[in-house]
């Protein structure tokens, strides 16, 4: 379970990564391996109290340390509100605990988005983490985003979804490479779920990298996936009030998309009072009207994502010479420290 939204997480599936070779896999004594999401304790003694008061099992690792996964039997529940999200439960542990857990998961998430961002950058990748409610339009407009770039710059997707390889399948058609992660019970993605994922996903040095989130407009806001931007979705045929009920995503955003623009005239629909509510969230949120059905305002999208694009490479590239020129340095200063020989 997530303690940060109290989601399940120990369903899931990445295409081309086996359960054995994800970074939070567990091989249990009969043989069989189970990933889940785990913490860590540094010392036995304090496994061995944390277990008797929590009703837990804990295991060592090779690495040395001692691996928590939850009893099945004989357990109290305790609740806790978490970041806002709900109460959370969790088998023998009390609510202040939960909290540190959560602290920890967090912590632990922004350590992998950290690992990813470096690799992107060192790749020189764009990657945008597209966040929406279900049925907003996210695919259909990834889809049609992928025909305009077509031979203007790489393009690689990872999708998440609680099921099926649909939306993955749909990118695949186009000729782009896309992994799909399912989450089963989960709500979202986070940053050790990509960087198991971009070892499946064949991905080169430059251009873009579009994640697709679980839709959601609640969880994906707290996950650090290492991504360049969040990029807000929202759709017509939803109500403008939404960055108003879910304020964390719209704040957490870089751009909003306002999609499904050519059904403006059959649904009650202000665009104008959706970006304003967006900008009492965050006022300096930059906006673009667009629809993924005939194309309108896609102009403006393109170049934003050819801009963000020529930029973390032009990035990528200053920081391999600054490399370069950092290691002559170094064996200009090696050469002159080095005793001259002595003729023979």
């Amino acid at each position: 379970m997530c303690t940060t939204c109290g989601c399940g997480q120990d369903e899931v599936r990445i295409e081309g990564v086996p359960d054995d070779r994800r970074h939070d896999a567990h091989r249990h004594a009969d043989g069989t391996v189970h990933a889940h999401p785990h913490r860590h304790a540094d010392d036995p003694d304090e496994a061995h109290t944390q277990a008797k008061e929590g009703g837990t099992h804990w295991h060592r690792l090779d690495d040395g340390t001692w691996h928590e996964h939850g009893h099945e039997h004989g357990h109290t529940h305790a609740g806790a509100l978490i970041g806002g999200l709900g109460a959370v439960h969790a088998h023998g542990v009390p609510p202040s605990r939960i909290v540190a857990i959560e602290r920890d998961i967090l912590a632990k998430n922004n350590a992998f988005a950290g690992a990813n961002r470096q690799l992107f950058a060192d790749r020189g990748l764009f990657v945008l983490n597209l966040v929406s409610s279900p049925g907003s339009g996210k695919t259909t407009l990834l889809v049609r985003t992928i025909a305009a770039l077509a031979g203007r710059v790489p393009v690689a997707v990872i999708e998440g979804d609680q099921q099926t390889t649909r939306d993955a399948d749909r990118i695949r058609a186009t000729g782009v490479p896309a992994v799909q992660i399912n989450t089963g019970k989960g709500c979202h993605l986070d940053a050790h779920m990509v960087g198991d994922a971009l070892a499946a996903l064949p991905c080169g040095q430059g251009g873009l990298l579009f994640i697709e989130n679980v839709g959601n407009l609640v969880c994906p806001a707290a996950f650090d996936l290492g991504e360049a931007h969040k990029v807000v979705i929202l759709s017509v045929t939803e109500g403008e009030d939404k960055p108003l009920k879910y304020p964390d995503m719209f704040h957490a955003a870089d751009l909003l998309l306002i999609n499904k623009v050519d059904l403006t005239p059959y649904v009650d629909f202000d665009a104008a009072a959706a970006i304003g509510y967006a900008r009492q969230v965050r006022p300096d949120l930059p906006a673009m009207r667009v629809s993924a059905a005939t194309g309108e305002g896609l102009e403006a999208w393109i170049e934003w994502l050819l801009q963000g694009a020529a930029a973390a490479t032009a990035a990528r590239d200053q920081s391999v010479l600054a490399l370069r020129r950092r290691v002559g340095e170094l064996e200009s200063e090696l050469a002159r420290r080095a005793p001259a020989t002595s003729p023979a």
